[in-house]
């Protein structure tokens, strides 16, 4: 079609031009293709509450099961207790933010291990890792 336009404005094909066009034409449709999935994704499943000076937010998977949980402080920074689940409910992450940086100790849950890392102001301070055969009790909701 993009050809047949070409052709039909300017007459005879300029193939240098016409593969300009054409490359322009597919780089706008994905920037369209993905503004648009990304806008149809946004705040579907998420619902908010607002407590004092913080707002609450709970994420969901698309099942219903809660994806992750946290406060924004009044700015809409990260502040506060955050806490990720995977779609079975258990726990992945759990740490805390201060003004959308992370602080304190965070615990991860991943491939039958702990692990703890240490942030001040988001930069890793220390981790320490835990392999068991026992599943840790902190993991359970």
């Amino acid at each position: 079609m993009l050809i047949n336009l070409y052709i039909w404005f300017v007459g005879k094909p300029n193939l240098n031009l016409l593969l300009r066009v054409m490359k322009k034409s597919i780089l706008l449709l994905a920037i369209l293709f993905v503004t648009v999935s990304t806008y149809a994704q946004a705040d579907t499943n998420v619902k908010t509450e607002k407590k004092g000076d913080v707002t609450g937010a709970t994420y969901y998977y698309e099942d219903g099961t809660v994806q992750q949980e946290g406060t924004f402080n009044a700015k809409g920074k990260l502040h506060g207790t955050w806490t990720s689940y995977d779609v079975n409910g258990n726990k992945l992450a759990v740490g805390k933010y201060a003004n959308n940086k992370k602080v304190g100790k965070w615990l991860f849950w991943t491939d039958g291990k702990l692990t703890e890392v240490d942030y001040i102001d988001s930069r890793i301070v220390s981790v320490n890792e835990w392999k068991d055969k026992t599943e840790v009790a902190v993991r359970n909701k």
